[in-house]
């Protein structure tokens, strides 16, 4: 059999976080030679998880064209580079979040793009929430219509991860421009999704011990499940295993909240335990915690732990999240892009620039 031709490919992982997208285009056969994030935090995970990849640590609207040439040795027009921006997509969320905090994050598009329009990387790929497509003061439009000008093809839309092997239904929008082939695609959907539910992937069966809540992991495994107020604990003990809800107790005067005092139908989700059989809900930053989504156990009477959080994401059983933090933790796990759906965009790259 004739040997398989190696990708000349390579990368800069823009907002790479703790490397989630670094870690799939690795794995996919791109060499990635740097993420840049603004966080210190997710230095040493980067670094440790990513060998050979460079963490640089830069508030992006600061960071010169000149220091990356000197970090990189990067050059013009170079048709085998690819740019990843995966800004922080906390503004652009349909979800509960502090817009005044995320603000100033918004239009870091912008700066991307004048990275973009310096170096002119013969690929780009843009990953965001579905809000960032939809609201009328996202820079998406004017940074497509730059593409258009700057003779890049490109193709988009909102993709499930759930369709690129990552048992989780995490709807987002994707994008991924070309200026050196003259047909690109996002990536295909596979259409066998029956085994990415949570029972294939966490529970005894696949390693992860019984644990209660409050429950601290030392080795680098981080089983580790958040702790739980007495209240919070007669909450999930009155939930039903499998999937249920706060509805179960919805007419218990101790355990209701005031908040959902005749709001059945608000944020049904919260307090709720995962299904067995079913794909995981969207993990975010949150995750850690059941007071802000359906992040409880299926069986145990806890939220599901940092390292289940981490393999309902993809990651690799033996990437290490440093920090003595275990909010600092799951917050790179669910800012993360899940490596598994990082390796189908590599893929479908490759395959564009294997083509005539």
């Amino acid at each position: 059999m004739q040997a398989k031709k190696k990708s000349n490919l390579r990368a800069v992982d823009f907002f790479c976080s703790a490397g989630g997208m670094t870690a799939g285009f690795r794995k996919a056969g791109i060499k990635v030679l740097a993420g840049i994030d603004i966080d210190p935090a997710c230095k040493e995970t980067y670094e440790k998880n990513n060998k050979g990849s460079k963490f640089i640590l830069a508030d992006i609207s600061q960071l010169t064209e000149e220091h990356i040439v000197s970090e990189l040795n990067l050059k013009k027009n170079d048709d085998e580079l690819i740019f990843i921006g995966c800004s922080p997509c906390q503004y652009y969320t349909n979800m509960q979040t502090e817009k005044k905090k995320s603000k100033k994050t918004k239009m870091l598009l912008v700066d991307f793009q004048r990275f973009v329009d310096h170096f002119k990387p013969g690929y780009i790929v843009i990953e965001n929430v579905p809000g960032f497509e939809r609201k009328k003061d996202s820079p998406l439009q004017k940074f497509k219509e730059y593409l258009d000008e700057n003779d890049y093809i490109y193709d988009d839309g909102i993709i499930n991860a759930l369709y690129y092997n990552v048992p989780q239904k995490r709807r987002r929008y994707l994008l991924i421009a070309t200026r050196v082939k003259n047909k690109i695609e996002l990536p295909k959907p596979q259409k066998n999704i029956k085994h990415l539910i949570v029972k294939n992937y966490i529970g005894k069966e696949n390693g992860f011990e019984s644990i209660r809540a409050g429950h601290k992991d030392e080795s680098v495994f981080i089983h580790t499940a958040a702790k739980l107020a007495d209240i919070n604990l007669k909450r999930i003990k009155a939930t039903p295993k499998d999937g249920g809800t706060r509805l179960s107790w919805k007419d218990n005067p101790e355990l209701q909240l005031t908040c959902y005092i005749k709001k059945d139908t608000t944020f049904q989700d919260v307090y709720g335990r995962m299904f067995w059989d079913h794909p995981a809900p969207t993990l975010t930053t949150k995750f850690y915690s059941i007071s802000n989504g359906r992040y409880g156990h299926p069986e145990e009477n806890r939220g599901i732990s940092l390292r289940e959080g981490a393999i309902l994401q993809t990651f690799p059983r033996r990437y290490k999240f440093i920090s003595k933090h275990p909010t600092t933790i799951a917050r790179m796990i669910g800012n993360a892009v899940p490596p598994e759906l990082a390796k189908r965009i590599g893929k479908a790259i490759i395959s564009v620039e294997e083509t005539n």
